[in-house]
């Protein structure tokens, strides 16, 4: 058999298993789930996530999600859970226990330890007959009819499914505390999203010494400005710190190819007047528009007209924003 066609068979046939599975579960949201997220959402502690094996690994990644949007959360492996980890649960903890099967030796002995605590415990499960099913306050039904591999046995669609939820769960609770784009960058100061969210023009400007001359200064000190400043252009303002023009690399190099005299030109004579400015609290992420749309790679930053710096598009990119 043609190994391409083998590879892609078998790789289609995987995603439309899984793509099954998770019309299966979005068909499987009723009044279980609504009451299940009022649940976390009314809550006075943290959402506590247990699993084994491959369930395991997807109750950490839906902690992640749910502590960046906004719900404190923690995991708690399932095997630890009975070798003292127990210990971290306090008493207004709701636990969401994940299981495919419902039956795992670990999860049958975890089971009467957390209702023993009273805490409320809510069930991410295929199997709706399951010791887990039965004991739990809420069950999130999580439907399986096989998994992806050939042999049924790899967990695929089962931890597509357990993923999928729990993105359901996240998302139902972001929309129910009103979670907001601002709120999202607290969570995320250090990424490229975050700093799309808060980082802001003047952060950048402030980088760097403020390159300026003013209207008579002579070529010499405008060459001398923008090449200490490293940032290939120089602003040129009034008295009041209004900037009027800025001079550029560009502009030097189009002066001199005209042959005319130079040593008599100063900054007015070769500036571009009303160059494209941004107020310093802008983000910087709409400098980067800006610049993208006018076809530039500097700017100068204003506040309340007054000139306080020049960013250029090698600061966006080194922030990561680009």
């Amino acid at each position: 058999m043609d190994q391409s066609k083998l590879i892609l068979d078998a790789a289609r046939s995987c995603i439309n298993i899984e793509l099954e599975a998770l019309e299966k579960l979005h068909q499987s949201f009723n009044s279980a789930f609504v009451e299940a997220v009022q649940c976390i959402y009314q809550g006075k502690g943290r959402l506590v996530i247990t699993g084994i094996g491959k369930s395991a690994i997807i109750g950490q990644k839906i902690v992640a999600t749910l502590n960046s949007t906004g719900t404190p959360s923690l995991f708690m492996h399932a095997a630890d859970a009975i070798h003292g980890d127990l210990g971290m649960i306090q008493e207004q903890d709701i636990i969401m226990c994940i299981s495919k099967s419902g039956e795992t030796s670990e999860i049958k002995v975890l089971i009467p330890l957390l209702k023993t605590n009273h805490n409320t415990l809510i069930a991410i499960v295929s199997n709706l007959e399951s010791s887990l099913a039965k004991s739990a306050d809420y069950v999130l039904h999580t439907p399986i009819d096989q998994e992806a591999d050939p042999n049924n046995l790899a967990p695929t669609s089962s931890t597509i499914a357990q993923m999928a939820m729990g993105d359901a769960v996240s998302v139902a609770l972001l929309a129910l505390r009103g979670f907001t784009a601002s709120d999202f960058a607290k969570y995320h100061p250090g990424g490229a999203l975050g700093k799309q969210l808060y980082l802001k023009v003047g952060d950048l400007a402030n980088l760097h010494p403020r390159p300026m001359v003013h209207s008579n200064s002579s070529l010499k000190d405008v060459i001398i400005e923008i090449s200490k400043n490293r940032l290939g252009a120089t602003a040129v303002v009034d008295s009041s710190d209004q900037v009027i023009g800025i001079v550029t690399d560009g502009d030097l190099r189009r002066m001199l190819e005209k042959n005319i005299a130079i040593d008599s030109i100063e900054a007015i004579d070769i500036m571009s007047k009303n160059p494209k400015q941004i107020e310093e609290d802008e983000l910087a992420v709409n400098a980067l528009e800006m610049m993208r749309r006018c076809s530039i790679t500097q700017l100068i930053a204003v506040k309340e007209n007054k000139y306080r710096g020049i960013i250029h598009l090698h600061d966006l990119i080194r922030e990561g924003i680009v």
